[in-house]
């Protein structure tokens, strides 16, 4: 298809492509789609290798959270039954993250239902970081606390965090259709505070929510635009007790095109799957390595991922492998300039919601894609989160 020869020149030229370009990446046909992720594979492999980046999740504070994000199991007036509880201690934080370094994890991500933190919050956090990278070293810290005031970020920084997430979620046009509480610009705002703070941002989004291919291209176009470091994609996981758990919009098929429309737009930044993969990619989840370089591992904020071993199983009989913590995950140009060490050919500084990123949204009451069948509902693939922190039971990973 020349439409996919012009997108991986493009790609391996870091050339933005048009939003036509784009649109026509999610209105392939199915007897298309080994193709796209063939080309979409060529870029990720051009700047990424076979690496796959490992992350793992810590829930800090689970529930209780005052924002009302329609997609959020955690949100105000959520009826799903997931575990609450208030602010883990230090040591009980960084005993869960060990658990994910030990299964292969280079990043732990350490987040926190809420708004956005308090100073005291931060405080709390800082003391958090220091016992995970006390106990682990080498390992990144990636905070993902909510909507930041002036001077949070410096903290964190100053705190050794090595990045923070704020997902965009969606389109502008369509926030407001998902979250009351806060605004689109409020999301961008703490985005471009975690940036000039010298954090390595990561900002994503969360497909599935009935959003239109537009909305889809225009949340990635100002993703790029916003120029995070890491790009995680949430597929909307459904739960029971929230405004969207009949949203089952989403099939194999589709969750591939939109993870190569990501790497068209998004060619050297880390690209990674986050919650929901399994619900919906399913068994094709092999193949969504060959558009993304980076997943989560084992469980996620609220609900369950497949096991920990899967993972690592999967990652190696598709041919890739785990990337070591002595590997720079980003390419050399973009580690250079954002003052990282840079190991190889492709360098790795380094994201993360919940559906499972550092949180899910989408656009509510929106169309399904013109000529789409709706997905089967797959409320048997959704476990809600009963180990790992919070509990007495071991974590998966």
């Amino acid at each position: 298809m020349d439409l996919l020869n012009t997108l991986v020149d493009k790609g391996l030229r870091r050339e933005l492509p048009s939003r036509e370009e784009a649109l026509a990446v999610l209105a392939t046909s199915d007897d298309d789609l080994l193709d796209v992720v063939a080309a979409a594979g060529k870029v990720r492999r051009q700047w990424f290798g076979r690496r796959v980046k490992l992350n793992y999740l810590v829930n800090l504070k689970s529930g209780l959270c005052p924002e009302d994000c329609s997609y959020c199991s955690q949100r105000l007036g959520s009826k799903a039954e997931i575990l609450k509880y208030t602010w883990l201690k230090p040591d009980e934080a960084s005993q869960a993250a060990a658990a994910g370094v030990a299964g292969g994890a280079k990043r732990v991500c350490l987040v926190a239902s809420g708004r956005g933190p308090t100073d005291r919050d931060v405080d709390r956090v800082a003391q958090t970081i220091a016992a995970v990278k006390e106990q682990n070293e080498g390992v990144e810290v990636c905070a993902c606390l909510g909507l930041l005031s002036d001077g949070q970020a410096e903290r964190l920084r100053g705190a050794g965090a090595d990045a923070y997430n704020h997902n965009l979620n969606t389109s502008e046009a369509t926030y407001a259709d998902i979250t009351k509480t806060h605004t689109y610009a409020d999301r961008v705002d703490t985005v471009r505070k975690a940036h000039a703070a010298g954090l390595s941002a990561c900002s994503g989004l969360i497909a599935g929510m009935g959003e239109k291919d537009e909305d889809l291209v225009d949340v990635v176009f100002s993703l790029r635009q916003l120029d995070p470091d890491s790009v995680p994609v949430n597929f909307l996981i459904p739960f029971e007790g929230t405004p969207l758990a009949k949203e089952w919009n989403l099939t194999p098929q589709r969750c591939l095109r939109i993870l190569a429309m990501v790497r068209f737009v998004c060619p050297d930044v880390e690209v990674r799957i986050a919650g929901g993969r399994e619900v919906h990619l399913r068994s094709m989840q092999p193949l969504a390595l060959h558009l993304a370089n980076s997943i989560f591992l084992g469980d996620y904020l609220t609900s369950e991922g497949q096991a920990g071993k899967a993972d690592l199983d999967m990652i190696a009989d598709a041919g890739f492998e785990v990337e070591g913590a002595d590997q720079v995950t980003l390419p050399r140009h973009r580690a250079d300039a954002a003052g990282c060490d840079s190991h190889g050919e492709s360098g790795g500084c380094g994201s993360h919601e919940e559906s499972g990123g550092c949180g899910p949204c989408g656009s509510a009451g929106s169309e399904p894609v013109a000529g789409a069948e709706p997905a089967e509902a797959r409320t048997d693939l959704v476990a809600v989160r009963r180990r790992g922190a919070g509990t007495d039971l071991a974590p998966n990973a």
